[in-house]
């Protein structure tokens, strides 16, 4: 299987850092092809790219959204029967609209099953959100509303305030693609991959919830085989159209009915209970005091009824705190650098607009 990742952004945004960064820390061992379409552009690195063994696929001038729309699935053909690479990485012209990148490819792949659009991202540089917003408006404004993922550049030169402002501009055209707020230097290649292709805080979470209901679900077995007791259980089921980044819903059934008191399951409910999961993303500053409190607020029962929760969020002076919460039980402590501030609480009945006014979101 071949994977595509479009990385588009205006020029100057920093896409050529950042396809480097990827390739010397997030891709090792891959066999990548990089095609590039320039529009007048100073093109890449030949050298670094060819000492890191990729092969660049030159493209004739004009933009894959206008004349080269076929040609470039041509092109995306030759490369996959050429190379059988384990990725392509595509920088379209900084010009181009994304959506007719991703359009071009989303064609090909239907009549190449072998390959898989795996991301379409945008690099943005932080401090021009509202310049360009306003002068290049078209091109730009596609740009961040097609991506799945924003990676914004130079956030370092941004004060917390005009960071807060940039990332709302960018939420009002886009409010579901992961937004990237941390700066590059301070973050491993993988974790903005994990960005690029949206591993959710809720399907991580979710993930971790299922596979110790199934531990539990063993351990229960071993130690009641001989009770005279059914207990019945269904997979959870996890019904989501897209990964949720700035508040949307995952419901999933968790299925699981016990009446034995000595069960070791940590959660007791009914198979029609319908859990449900809140998440958000955001470059705000937290102090450890308030994560403290606001995981006490999560145990009153204010917010509904809350199995989970977990996150990890910048902290005072260039510091994350990353936080556990299970009922009448929480765990805060240092964290490793994110691509953003990240949180997502999970359970029945949540109050959504306290969970937003409790983290101050």
């Amino acid at each position: 299987m071949t994977k595509i990742d479009i990385v588009s952004g205006f020029l100057g945004a920093g896409k050529t850092t950042l396809i480097k960064k990827l390739l010397a820390e997030a891709f090792p061992g891959e066999k990548l092809v990089l095609i590039e379409n320039e529009f007048g552009e100073i093109s890449i690195d030949g050298g670094f790219l060819k000492e890191s063994g990729v092969q660049i696929s030159e493209m004739s001038s004009g933009c894959i959204c206008c004349s080269l729309v076929g040609d470039f699935g041509k092109a995306l053909k030759d490369v996959k029967a050429q190379f059988q690479p384990d990725r392509i990485l595509i920088e379209p012209s900084g010009v181009g609209k994304l959506s007719d990148v991703v359009v071009a490819v989303q064609n090909t792949i239907a009549e190449v099953p072998d390959m898989v659009l795996d991301s379409f991202v945008t690099v943005a540089d932080a401090t021009k959100v509202k310049v360009y917003m306003k002068n290049f408006g078209e091109f730009y404004n596609n740009q961040i509303e097609s991506a799945g993922t924003i990676i914004l550049s130079r956030t370092q030169k941004l004060s917390q305030e005009k960071l807060e402002a940039a990332v709302a501009m960018l939420r009002e055209k886009n409010p579901d693609a992961a937004i990237l707020t941390t700066p590059w230097d301070q973050l491993d290649g993988k974790t903005i991959l994990a960005a690029m292709e949206k591993v959710s805080l809720a399907d991580e979470l979710l993930a971790k919830m299922r596979a110790e209901h199934a531990a539990d679900e063993a351990e229960h077995e071993h130690h009641h085989h001989d009770h005279d007791h059914e207990h019945e259980h269904h997979d959870h089921e996890h019904h989501h159209d897209d990964h949720e980044h700035d508040g949307h819903e995952h419901h999933h059934d968790h299925g699981h009915e016990c009446d034995d008191p000595n069960c070791s399951c940590h959660h007791h409910h009914h198979a029609d209970e319908v859990f449900t999961s809140w998440g958000r993303e955001t470059p705000k500053v937290f102090l450890q005091a308030d994560i403290e409190r606001i995981l006490i607020a999560l145990d009153s029962g204010d917010y509904g009824k809350i199995l989970r929760a977990k996150g990890i969020v910048r902290g005072a002076d260039g510091a994350w705190i990353e936080f556990d919460f299970v009922p009448e039980e929480h765990d805060i402590r240092a964290g490793h650098p994110d691509y953003t501030g990240r949180l997502c609480v999970i359970g029945a009945e949540l109050e959504e607009d306290k969970l937003a006014e409790l983290f101050g979101l």
